[in-house]
């Protein structure tokens, strides 16, 4: 699922603790930065609702918070699931002491969960007036039943070593029959699931309490019951300004995602912490986001696009122009990292060791671009091998951002002979017209839906152009590879394999590979347990707070 890059940010400050006051409720203060939508597992989509559903709801499977590389461990389960040796059956035996929190629709008091409720869920992700955006996480099962009240079994049609990791996403989290029977349409306004966190009081895209589930299931983390907190209260904060100087002020306990537009007023030019803000024992806890940015090009597109030598020869040479440390300490202010493959650090498949046989190298571009008959006019800027004008059309966001991105590109470019011109527009129209193929270049990002290599490998597979792959990419030798790998589990084989679709990726550049964002997270000294998780969107339920004085 394609994300927008900083769609949303938390803060979290504790209410202040008053002197004498005995066994004082611990009480954090959040934000998002956009408003939710409804709060049902089967629609909602944003980041920000997302956040939410993870402490309402329950999928199966969860990730265990400290492990790294990340690790799926049961959630409303036992124990793991068996799997039979061909990897197609999974069979799941549920804890027997689930409840959903306590709402009208259930008539007979407390309500356990039962397999028959997992499988209700899944299935309404078919309901057709839902137009559910999680189906596809689906498309792979062949059947799903009930073996008895508390035992699960699903078929796949073939093997697929990431299910289990659909199973731990919020999509799948379980709903009651009951709850949906009697709010209808409505349902996502009244949200009743099983997990650490009930909703308190709502006020849409304003303000939200989530209370503690204190008939949540016994869970420990570190020697106590989860979740330590008694309550968070959330409230939508959609300036950049107020969000950093809110938390510079000791309103709020952590900052996800410091802004890139506000990064001078909190770090040094070395992307580090100012010494003022380190006094106070604020913490700078860099951390590698499992997303990658790249700018693709239309292989379809009669200028830049095809497979012959010389389509190639252009599409590498920008590739050669793109000045990647300048991007990094100038506009990322250093908190990036160069992409060397599509893989970020921490999603499996990565490779440590794998070189690129791509860097910046404006003289070797020009070389290229010289023999291949893209030869400069008394312009200055280069012709086509047939001698027609040569003008590159890249699209970009209309914003800030954006405008300092095609400086960059305009100076890279330029620097090489290509003459680009710039059309801005909204993102999300960008993308309409993407799918349809009537883009020439676009910078975008893909956040990882869950933490394998297969989930970004797929942006390149033929059969996705239209889809996530908007560069329409579509040549057998990746095909066949891809098609290889995604029905491998993790393994020193796959980890070649894509090592080879890097290689292509490079041999054809459909795309130029940029950076992997460090999202710069900074902490105040009060809060306890706080560790940033590579996949989940929210650790509320594990973080603890000292008592401290609000500034």
């Amino acid at each position: 699922m394609l994300k927008i890059c900083a769609a949303m940010m938390l803060a979290i400050a504790v209410a202040p603790a008053q002197a004498g006051a005995h066994a004082e409720p611990k009480v954090l203060h959040a934000f998002l930065s956009t408003g939710e939508t409804a709060l049902d597992p089967a629609v909602a989509s944003d980041v920000a609702s997302l956040s939410l559903l993870e402490n309402l709801f329950d999928p199966l499977l969860r990730y265990d918070y400290l492990a790294r590389p990340v690790k799926l461990i049961p959630n409303t389960l036992t124990a793991m699931p068996e799997v039979t040796a061909d990897g197609k059956t999974y069979t799941f035996h549920l804890r027997q002491d689930v409840y959903f929190t306590p709402d009208a629709a259930f008539k007979a008091g407390r309500r356990l969960v039962t397999a028959d409720d997992y499988l209700y869920s899944f299935k309404r992700l078919y309901e057709p007036a839902l137009k559910s955006p999680w189906l596809y996480l689906f498309d792979g099962v062949a059947d799903m039943q009930a073996v008895d009240k508390f035992t699960l079994r699903i078929r796949l049609k073939a093997a697929d070593p990431n299910f289990l990791f659909y199973l731990a996403m919020p999509a799948t989290g379980v709903v009651a029959r009951e709850v949906v029977a009697a709010y209808g349409a409505q349902v996502g306004n009244h949200p009743v699931g099983t997990g650490p966190f009930r909703i308190g009081s709502w006020k849409h895209s304003d303000q939200i309490v989530l209370l503690a589930n204190r008939d949540f299931r016994p869970t420990e983390f570190e020697g106590k019951r989860l979740p330590i907190l008694d309550r968070i209260d959330i409230k939508i904060v959609e300036e950049y300004q107020s969000r950093v100087l809110g938390f510079l002020n000791g309103e709020f306990d952590f900052l996800e995602q410091l802004p890139e537009s506000m990064k001078e007023m909190v770090l040094t030019s070395d992307a580090r912490l100012k010494p003022e803000f380190a006094r106070k024992g604020i913490v700078l806890a860099p951390f590698p986001v499992l997303q990658t940015y790249y700018m693709w090009m239309n292989m379809d597109d009669p200028l830049i696009g095809g497979y012959s030598k010389q389509k190639v020869a252009l599409r590498r040479a920008i590739a050669l122009g793109y000045n990647s440390a300048e991007d990094v300490s100038v506009m990322k202010k250093g908190l990036a990292l160069p992409a060397v493959t599509p893989l970020p650090p921490n999603v499996r498949g990565y490779d440590p060791d794998y070189r690129s046989p791509v860097a910046y190298d404006p003289a070797l571009a020009n070389a290229l671009l010289d023999r291949y008959g893209y030869h400069k006019g008394q312009d200055g800027f280069r012709t086509q091998p047939d001698g027609k004008p040569l003008t590159l059309v890249m699209h970009s966001e209309s914003s800030t951002v954006g405008r300092l991105r095609d400086e960059l590109w305009r100076k890279n470019l330029n620097a090489i002979g290509l003459k680009v011109s710039f059309k801005s527009d909204k993102k999300t129209e960008i993308i309409k017209a993407s799918r349809l193929g009537a883009v020439m270049m676009f910078e975008t990002n893909w956040v990882a839906d869950f933490p394998d290599g297969d989930n970004f490998y797929q942006l390149l597979y033929g059969p996705n152009a239209g889809r996530a792959n908007y560069a329409r990419f579509n040549l057998p030798a990746y095909n066949q590879r891809y098609e290889q790998a995604r029905l491998m589990g993790e393994s020193p084989q796959r980890t070649a394999l894509y090592d080879e679709l890097a290689q292509i990726i490079h041999a054809y550049t459909p795309w130029v590979l940029l950076t992997h964002p460090i999202s710069a997270d900074l902490q105040q000294p009060w809060l306890k347990n706080y560790r940033r998780h590579p996949v989940e969107f929210t650790n509320w339920r594990y973080l603890d707070v000292d008592a401290h004085t609000a500034h």
